[in-house]
């Protein structure tokens, strides 16, 4: 585990409301999450073997998925103790649907009587509910739970969708996640929101076989980019029971339809669509189901 890490500062003087897109971009290259700093956008990163070569790569890339030409990147090392404290700056309590609100643990709200809240600190995690595919998988989450129902959350990150599933109503979820340090966090924000007996954290990493013999399930949550996706379809819908449903996120407006036409071919059908930007989450049920 390593113990420094690089921080990314980068910012777009020329364009105004920059900051979310690079946001996004920043954790989709393996930011731990973003936040904005006095105008430059702010992420973390494991120590890379190159590191000149690996910041050069991460401006490259910016520029082709923004468009934006004239980016400023700066960088310095982080200590992991001081990690935590630097990107708290900025998030607050956010509201996702009319009952499902999501406050950081160092922060107050007052909750109204419908409300369900989660508590969360996602220390190294991916899922802070600051970007669009964790927005849109809570909100498809709270049209698609039944009370009773029994989960698969795969590639949990913070656990924010798990724990959003049993405030909703599900009796159990299976929080799969592969990273160490996601995994840690994933623990303690089950705990801290006392669902660690309806959430049983499994760190690992999904293939079709495992997918099968995790199942049969009720729903399926996976929010990952869709390059991990894909070859995950067909254990997805082995992990479904009949009648089941199927939430996928992390993919691209423009990869949406190819991720709803493979979808589709294993007997689902897509109901929902959630739109967040350019991020598309959609919600699969068998056929003529409700």
């Amino acid at each position: 585990m390593s113990r420094r890490w690089l921080e990314l500062s980068v910012r777009c003087p020329s364009v105004e409301e920059s900051i979310p897109l690079l946001a996004e971009g920043l954790v989709d290259l393996g930011g731990r999450a973003a936040v904005e700093q006095d105008g430059w956008c702010v992420t973390h990163v494991s120590k890379p073997d190159d590191p000149e070569a690996f910041v050069r790569g991460v401006r490259n890339a910016l520029v082709a998925r923004t468009g934006f030409t004239d980016l400023e990147v700066r960088t310095r090392w982080q200590a992991h103790e001081d990690w935590a404290e630097t990107w708290k700056r900025g998030l607050a309590p956010r509201r996702i649907t009319d009952r499902l609100v999501v406050r950081p643990s160092w922060t107050d709200f007052e909750a109204g009587p419908e409300d369900l809240v989660i508590v969360l600190d996602p220390g190294m995690a991916f899922g802070t509910a600051e970007h669009g595919t964790t927005r849109g998988c809570l909100r498809l989450l709270d049209h698609a739970v039944t009370p009773g129902d029994r989960l698969l959350d795969v590639g949990a990150g913070s656990g924010i969708l798990s724990v959003a599933a049993v405030l909703l109503g599900a009796a159990h979820v299976t929080a799969v996640e592969s990273d160490e340090l996601s995994a840690e966090a994933l623990h303690e924000n089950v705990h801290n929101n006392g669902v660690s007996d309806r959430v049983t954290p499994l760190v690992a990493s999904a293939d079709a076989e495992k997918l099968e013999a995790w199942g049969p399930v009720d729903g399926v949550v996976a929010n990952l980019e869709t390059g991990l996706l894909r070859p995950l379809t067909a254990g997805f819908r082995a992990a479904v029971r009949p009648g089941g449903w199927l939430l996928l996120s992390g993919v691209l407006d423009y990869e949406c339809d190819g991720v709803r036409e493979q979808t589709e071919q294993l007997g689902f059908t897509c109901r929902e669509i959630d739109r967040d930007g350019e991020w598309r989450s959609l919600l699969f049920r068998p056929p003529f189901s409700g």
